[in-house]
């Protein structure tokens, strides 16, 4: 798929995804980001004009790259985030295992807390499923990851399905599960074995609309002595102490 992109002037504005800024991002116009950014749109078959977040994800994964581990992502959709990651670290010649979690099926009603739910994260997921920004099922996500060896797609929702994750070590976290318990629960399940500098990227951290989950991971950030980085995409980082 074409990315819509030429090459700007310094000063135009970027202006997607709730984000607006002059502030430059010449790595749109990047030939190997746009590569990777061009596998997402085609794990999605669509463009979701997540550039800078994408762009914080292929960072954060670089950098997970330099320590030991294997990589997990929990709230997997239809793989645009990781598909563009894998695509763009070559994933075959790592030797790491990439495991892949999500229901495909939504947000299940179990795991969403009480402040979420009289937000409407239910309606808001059901929505989703409906105009088919979720994935439905598993199937075409399976065929999209065929690509790629060492891969583990984990279907089943967060907290049921984290001891299915064998890693031993691990050196990059990313949770977009759009609600709280689950994503406590998953960086609260693989501390321990998080490597000392684990990269931990939270899709929604900072997100307008998603403050319950900011709350929740604030909370396990602090009974760790640690604090999570708030993104202006929305996102937030954190990286694991020794």
């Amino acid at each position: 798929m074409r990315i819509p992109w030429r090459n700007k002037r310094e000063g135009d504005w970027y202006d997607q995804d709730l984000l607006r800024t002059k502030h430059n991002h010449e790595f749109m116009g990047d030939p190997a980001f746009q590569a990777a950014y061009a596998r997402g749109m085609q794990a999605a078959g669509t463009d979701y004009r997540w550039h800078w977040r994408v762009h914080t994800a292929l960072w954060a994964a670089h950098c997970a790259t330099k320590i030991a581990g294997d990589f997990v992502e929990c709230g997997v959709g239809k793989g645009f985030m990781s598909s563009a990651i894998m695509s763009a670290l070559n994933w075959d010649t790592l030797g790491r295992t990439f495991y892949l979690l999500d229901t495909f099926s939504g947000l299940n009603e179990r795991y969403v807390n009480a402040e979420e739910l009289k937000a409407g994260a239910l309606e808001k997921s059901k929505h989703l499923l409906d105009i088919g920004f979720y994935a439905k099922s598993s199937e075409a996500v399976t065929r999209n990851f065929s690509e790629w060896r060492n891969v583990d797609l984990i279907i089943g929702p967060v907290p049921e399905t984290l001891d299915r994750v064998k890693a031993e070590r691990i050196a990059y976290l990313h949770l977009d599960m759009n609600c709280a318990p689950p994503e406590v629960a998953a960086v609260s399940f693989f501390w321990e074995r998080l490597s000392v500098g684990a990269v931990i990227l939270f899709d929604d951290y900072a997100y307008f609309g998603y403050r319950p989950q900011k709350i929740a991971i604030d909370e396990f950030a602090a009974s760790k002595g640690v604090a999570v980085l708030s993104l202006p995409t929305g996102q937030g980082l954190m990286l694991k102490p020794p």
